[in-house]
Order: C-alpha cells, then sequence, then structure tokens
C-alpha cells in the first residue's frame, strides 16, 4: 500500500498543520519500535513512561520507510519519509484504520465510570439470542464465536483494535460493541471506528491520577461522542446521572438520535423491580409497549445496565420487540456480580470489580434486597493510583455494609499497609487483614445463615501485582478454596494470625 494511500482520511481531517514529504509503499504501521520491520511506518508517540521519539532511530535501522513524530523530532536523516503534526496520536489511528481497511457494518460502544463491561456484554449476548453473529472488546478481550484474544487493555491500541475488527470480518461477524475507557477516548485509540451506536452509563471519581480533574475526566469519555462518532449517530444516555444534561447538549450539537433510558424518565423506562434470591423481576416501558421480564442478574444495577444495551441494539437497527424479550436469557458477566459460592449455610457469596467510591455504594446498596442476615464486604484498593478514593471507600464500606474486612488489592510500588491506614480512616472499626486470601477466607467462615459476602475490586482479575511482581490470584478460586476448606466448628469471631482490628 502506497503511504499516500494511507494518508488520504488524514490530509481531509489535519489539513492543517500536516506536513508528507513524499511517498514510498508501505508494509505495515507500529508505535512500537521493537515490532519494526522493512516497509513499516513508525509512530513516535509522547508517552508518560517512554518517549517514541527516542526510538526513531532505531526503527530507521529496523527498515522503517517513514516516520510520524511531532515537528520538533524529526532528525536530518532523509532516508525516510517524515510525516509530522503536533498531534500524532491523533493521526496515527485514522492511518491504521486506513491500512486494514474493514470493520463490521454495525460497531457500539460503551463508556462511563462503571457499567461498560456489563453493559457491552449484554450487548453482544442480545445480539447473539437474535440470531446475529456478534463480538465485545473490552476488559475481558476481544471475545467472539471461534475468537479469543485477550489484550490487557480495556481498550487497546489503534493497531490491535483495527487488526482485530479485520480478523472478524473475515469470521462474518457484523456486530462489536467496545467499552470504551477513559484513557483510551483520551490518547486516541478508538478514533477510525466507524460506530453507529455509543451509550453513556454514568461518571462518579476514577481515573484522576491520570486525568488530574473531574473536569479532564469527563471530557475525556465525551469525545466519544462529541468527536469520535460521526454526526447523526445514535446515543444512549443514562437519564438519571446528573452530567447527562452536558452529554445531551454536545448531542444535540452533532445531530446525534438521542435514546434516553431511566427511571422517572425516558424512552426506555424501569417501572418497577422486584429483587428475589437468583436475580429480579423488572417491568419496563419503550412506547406504548410494557414488558415484564425476568431477570436472572442479581444486583439493581444490573436492570440498568441491561437496558442500557437494549438502547445500543436499537440505536444499531435492532427490532425493540426481540432485543426486551432477549433479557431474560442473559448471564451474568465474570467477575462483575458474579456468584463465586454458597457456604454450608446457605449464605451466598458474589465476586464483583466494584473499585470506586460509587460502585462500592451501588455494590453494596443492590445486594441488600437479597440479604435476609448481615451483609459483608472485603475490599481494598489499588496502589499508584488515585489516593483521595481510599478514605471515601472505607466509609462506603462502614455505613453499607454490617462487616467490613479491609485487605490488599493491587498494591502495585506502594506499601500496602499504607494504603491500609488510608482506607481505615473511614472504617476504623473494620477488621484489617493484608492477606488477601486470609481475608477472604476469615470473611467466608464468619458467614451464617441468611447472610451474603462481597468481595469488591478485583472481579475478573487472575493476578495480584505486589512490588512489581504479578502474582496468581483469583477471588472467586479463593471463595470456593475457603468454602472447600471449612472446618466444622467456626473458629471465634475476631480472632485472627494475621493482625485484625476489631
Amino acid at each position: 500500500m502506497k503511504l499516500s494511500d494511507l494518508l488520504k482520511d488524514a490530509r481531509t481531517r489535519f489539513s492543517a498543520g500536516l506536513v508528507v514529504t513524499g511517498d514510498v509503499e508501505v508494509s505495515g504501521i507500529t508505535a512500537d519500535s521493537r515490532k519494526v520491520e522493512p516497509g513499516f511506518v513508525f509512530v513516535a508517540l509522547p508517552g508518560l513512561t517512554f518517549n517514541g521519539a527516542d526510538f526513531i532511530e532505531d526503527a530507521i535501522g529496523k527498515g522503517a520507510v517513514a516516520i510520524l513524530c511531532v515537528p520538533s523530532a524529526r532528525t536530518a536523516n532523509d532516508s525516510v519519509i517524515w510525516i509530522t503534526h503536533e498531534g500524532p496520536g491523533r493521526v496515527f489511528p485514522h492511518m491504521v484504520a486506513a491500512y486494514f481497511r474493514r470493520q463490521p457494518e454495525h460497531l457500539a460502544a460503551v463508556t462511563g465510570t462503571n457499567g461498560k463491561t456489563s453493559v457491552a456484554s449484554f450487548t453482544k449476548q442480545i445480539w447473539e439470542h437474535m440470531g446475529l453473529k456478534a463480538a465485545s472488546v473490552g476488559t475481558l478481550g476481544v471475545i467472539a464465536p471461534g475468537y479469543n484474544d485477550y489484550t490487557g487493555m480495556t481498550t487497546p491500541d489503534p493497531v490491535t483494535l483495527h487488526k482485530a475488527m479485520s480478523d472478524l470480518c473475515d469470521l462474518g461477524i457484523d456486530h462489536v460493541v467496545f467499552e470504551a475507557s477513559s484513557h483510551g477516548l483520551a490518547q486516541h485509540r478508538m478514533d477510525g471506528l466507524n460506530i453507529s451506536a455509543a451509550a453513556f452509563t454514568n461518571l462518579t471519581r476514577d481515573h484522576y491520577d491520570y486525568h488530574g480533574s473531574e473536569e479532564n475526566y469527563f471530557y475525556a469519555k465525551s469525545r466519544l461522542f462529541g468527536e469520535v462518532m460521526k454526526p447523526g449517530s445514535t446515543a444512549v444516555l443514562n437519564a438519571d446521572c446528573p452530567i447527562v444534561r452536558e452529554v445531551a447538549d454536545i448531542c444535540w450539537a452533532r445531530g446525534h438520535h438521542v435514546i434516553t433510558v431511566g427511571r422517572l424518565d425516558g424512552d426506555i423506562r424501569l417501572l418497577h423491580q422486584t429483587s428475589n434470591p437468583t436475580g429480579q423481576e423488572i417491568t419496563v416501558s419503550h412506547g406504548a409497549n410494557i414488558y415484564d421480564i425476568k431477570l436472572s442478574l442479581v444486583g439493581s444495577f444490573q436492570a440498568f445496565n441491561a437496558l442500557m444495551a437494549v438502547g445500543l441494539v436499537i440505536g444499531c437497527g435492532g427490532d425493540p420487540d426481540q432485543a426486551f424479550k432477549s433479557l431474560s436469557y442473559l448471564r451474568p458477566v465474570e467477575g462483575r456480580m458474579e456468584q463465586a459460592g454458597r457456604h454450608p449455610s446457605g449464605a451466598r457469596i458474589y465476586v464483583d470489580y466494584a473499585h470506586t467510591p460509587d460502585a462500592l455504594e451501588t455494590a453494596l446498596e443492590a445486594l441488600k434486597p437479597h440479604v435476609r442476615g448481615k451483609l459483608a464486604v472485603v475490599f481494598g484498593c489499588g496502589g499508584d493510583r488515585d489516593t483521595g478514593k481510599r478514605e471515601l471507600m472505607g466509609r462506603v464500606a462502614c455505613e453499607k455494609a454490617d462487616r467490613v474486612y479491609v485487605t490488599d488489592d493491587n498494591p502495585r510500588s506502594e506499601e500496602p499497609s499504607a494504603i491500609r491506614t488510608e482506607i481505615l480512616k473511614g472504617c476504623p472499626l473494620a477488621a484489617e487483614i493484608g492477606n488477601r486470601a486470609e481475608a477472604i477466607r476469615q470473611a467466608v467462615d464468619e458467614l451464617e445463615a441468611g447472610d451474603l459476602l462481597l468481595v469488591a475490586g478485583k472481579g475478573h482479575e487472575r493476578g495480584q501485582e505486589i512490588a512489581g511482581q504479578i502474582h496468581e490470584f483469583d477471588d472467586v478460586s479463593e471463595v470456593r478454596s475457603a468454602i472447600a476448606s471449612l472446618s466444622v466448628e467456626k473458629k471465634g469471631r475476631g480472632t485472627t494470625s494475621g493482625g485484625v482490628r476489631t
């Protein structure tokens, strides 16, 4: 492919400031200098840890024929074609889209602080129940029939993303739903995708360590509607979220069709909701139609996630009646309010990814209708992340749960005990057990008939990062191991070898 062909769309979008010194045949494109092969375009992106400009000469040495970089990074080396722009990260995804050419016909995306993985999974499940070949891209990887690629990122880099789209086309998949993370949107990873519909779930505190402020965090999320989607697409908005009015204004300015989902108001309304031990029954209105639906999903918020998914399906041209009727067949998502096991007393134990104050509060509130005895929670906070949410999460746990066990999440490079100390400012009477497996074991051991335990924070994750090393760890497996090893006589409540505060 000619470089000029890769740049057709980019030249239109970035005519001001884009400089190209020539044309050449191109055999690939990458932003990772280690993956450069002869004939490649190397994209030198600035980063938090490394600056791509530092690897330009290495890339040229490996056979790169063109370099995309900021103007100041251009060198005197005239053996390559130079493509310069002040925002190479904005140009990059459009070149990648041109290189891989093909995308499935119907693309949907979901952004927001909480609920992205569930909404994406539910959207895929609805499509499949309607007889459509579908895929999802997000925290759990790229998932489709005959295709499963764990990328390690909620929103993969443009090359990974667009190659996956091309591969999915080969498999005949024509419906794909994406999780759009704030990092991915801020770094323009989704630019170049022809998104038909996008959903906005909510906005609560998260990732301030990266974005710096709530305003920057919101701007990253809103890019999906104001810049990434083409004008005239469909937006599915949570009418119960206060900031949705600002998103709606952006959608109006772009000419998007808006579908609202809410309890008090909305094109799709949740009229009634009743919990039972294994799920819930809901009544929903859409236009003049009323639907009574049995959901095999625990947690009141999961009904809302399911309805947001219906909005995306409708926004991509799906039949509303079929979409609503498909809800009865939804399955829980791995690590999202997933039942991990049952105590011999009958007490249920759930694992959830809730790792923000709002998500933890929502999860605990959603479980209360299912509790006949005590509600317990095991949780921690990640290291090298927003420190301001730690005390807030402690306070939420203390207010919403009857028994609280503060433990380690992913301490990363931080001292684990220091993280726990910050959490305990919000819940000083909680049990403190640094070893997560021991915390789960004690919490399970202390369950009684009618109780319910939530193990929060890690969800689907299969590892725990401590001091720069990742150790195998799975909350669900640990819960099941704890159940299996229960002694005949319960240990005395409040005793431990791990230093517990009671």
